[in-house]
């Protein structure tokens, strides 16, 4: 495949998105939507739970984890997220390039973590029990996914997102801006994992550390799926139709 050919822009998602370029196998819209839903998600677990309190539980007052909230009025929005989260990273095809292995490898082992997270649930808290099924190794596949789903996410910001070829200037002038995004998002990851895992040691919340580490995740997708030029097109299809509205 020749030069202009692999590096040839296209729109295929629409007017709205990022050109794609010629070797990219995935596309910014899927990335933005996995972005959004990494970003959204505690926020809506959070509120959904406390809009469908059980028994008034567990009201406004967050719980010790993400995890948790399996057994709460939120149940369906954390697996179908987490489902959601899956099926795209398994599906990851990254860019046609010496590193695209890694891109599939990467996401086809974070789809099946994510997997784990959502089938294998932590162990309740009280007043919630566990499910008749429920045994202690299930909380322990649960955890071993969790770490494994984040190592992933951390090694897409901190090596194979930064990694591309940029044969324009315009390009590499985006690398500029967005390399030390990837590079933020996956280091604060890596240390809010630390931190989760510290506080488990001493039996305290995470539920903090966890939802810090999901939107950085989100930010990292986000920026990789050139969500600023969707945003700004948006905005200014907002401002003309507004305009054109006022003259009437």
């Amino acid at each position: 495949m020749n030069d202009t050919k692999q590096w040839a822009l296209s729109q295929p998602d629409g007017e709205f998105f990022a050109p794609q370029r010629g070797n990219d196998r995935s596309s910014p819209r899927l990335r933005q939507a996995l972005g959004y839903v990494g970003f959204f998600l505690p926020g809506l677990v959070y509120v959904f739970a406390a809009w469908r309190s059980v028994g008034g539980f567990p009201g406004w007052k967050p719980l010790d984890s993400l995890s948790e909230y399996y057994y709460s009025g939120s149940v369906a929005i954390l697996t179908g997220a987490l489902g959601a989260i899956a099926a795209f990273l398994f599906t990851y095809q990254g860019y046609t390039n010496p590193y695209r292995r890694w891109d599939v490898l990467t996401g086809k082992v974070a789809g099946v973590a994510a997997l784990g997270v959502a089938l294998f649930p932590t162990e309740s808290l009280s007043p919630f029990e566990e499910p008749p099924w429920w045994v202690g190794w299930i909380g322990k596949v649960h955890l071993a996914s969790a770490c494994l789903l984040f190592a992933c996410l951390i090694v897409f910001s901190v090596f194979l997102f930064p990694i591309s070829d940029a044969p324009s200037e315009g390009q590499r002038a985006d690398r500029r801006v967005q390399n030390p995004v990837y590079r933020l998002c996956g280091a604060g990851m890596a240390g809010l994992l630390i931190w989760a895992g510290v506080a488990l040691q001493r039996r305290s919340p995470i539920f903090f550390q966890e939802s810090l580490a999901l939107m950085l995740f989100g930010i990292s997708w986000l920026t990789k799926g050139r969500a600023a030029y969707t945003l700004r097109k948006t905005a200014g299809a907002i401002a003309k139709t507004t305009r054109a509205f006022f003259r009437r």
